[in-house]
């Protein structure tokens, strides 16, 4: 089966197929990753596959690590692959207590000192979920996090289990999140965009489930003009509120900051199936329409 495999890759490549496939979001070396098979993504890489192609909530990297296959993240790497990407893979990996993943990844240069969606780095990430030998990995390329009052491999182990005992009170929670929502909203009033951002973030350690959150920080970075990070915070506050339009909305802007007028055309529509009457989002279609339609003629 494998023989066949390959071969038939090879075939499908001499005769001229597409290698990245015509998929914006699924390509073949998706599909090899998913189903492990490293044979067939080494070929697909040798005949220069994109290792970093596929929406930002899922790169073929992301695949590996979610699969899980250490040999399919190793060809990946080799091939290019971008080992500090947006959805910070040494992030997942520790989340996952991919421990041999874990020394791959810092080996190829990934930064362990980078925060996840969430706010969280690697080795707090790996204290609560991985092992202490995974702990003990990543302390030494790891900057001292300034709340960690006993900065060790079982300070650390100590702090992120206080600290998940303390995200097991709801009246902590609600309390702390508020606290810090009101921080990052006053920081937006005075238009400090970043530090609003960061109150937003440390709020998502408390609750990670909250859309306001994620719909306020995606705000933040529309208007410091990051439209990488806007689309990314958009997409989430769109996952866990599919019915909010204001998500579909957000999520427009960040791409009609990227440029990509037929996506944001896309999403929008999607909103305006749920509120119709929304001015704001049907303004905003017309707009991504007139710039997609110039942007092809321009083409």
């Amino acid at each position: 089966m494998l023989f066949r495999r390959c071969a038939i890759a090879k075939f499908l490549l001499s005769r001229g197929a597409y290698v990245d496939g015509k998929s914006c979001h699924v390509t073949p070396v998706h599909l090899a990753v998913f189903g492990g098979h490293d044979s067939t993504l080494k070929i697909l890489l040798d005949h220069n596959a994109d290792p970093n192609k596929g929406a930002d909530l899922s790169t073929p990297l992301d695949m590996a690590l979610r699969t899980p296959s250490l040999s399919c993240l190793k060809l990946l790497i080799q091939a290019g692959a971008e080992v500090n990407g947006f959805r910070n893979p040494l992030a997942a990996a520790a989340q996952e207590g991919l421990t041999e993943a874990i020394k791959c990844l810092l080996e190829a240069g990934a930064d362990p000192n980078t925060p996840d969606v969430f706010g969280r780095i690697p080795i707090e990430l790996a204290a609560v979920y991985g092992t202490s030998e995974d702990v003990e990995i990543l302390f030494p390329f790891t900057s001292p996090i300034p709340t960690v009052t006993n900065w060790s491999v079982d300070g650390i182990i100590n702090h992120m289990k206080l600290e998940r005992k303390q995200l097991e009170d709801e009246n902590f929670v609600e309390a702390r999140k508020s606290e810090l929502k009101k921080q990052g909203d006053d920081a937006f009033r005075k238009q400090d965009y970043i530090n609003a951002s960061a109150f937003y973030t440390q709020a998502m350690r408390v609750d990670r489930y909250d859309a306001g959150l994620f719909s306020n920080r995606s705000l933040c970075w529309l208007r410091i003009g990051d439209g990488r990070r806007a689309l990314r915070d958009a997409t989430w506050c769109n996952i866990l509120r599919p019915k909010w339009v204001k998500a579909y909305f957000q999520k427009a802007q960040a791409l009609m900051l990227l440029k990509d007028y037929e996506q944001a055309c896309n999403t929008l529509a999607t909103g305006l199936e749920l509120d119709p009457l929304n001015d704001e989002a049907d303004k905003l279609y017309w707009e991504a329409m007139e710039l997609k339609n110039g942007s092809t003629e321009a083409a």
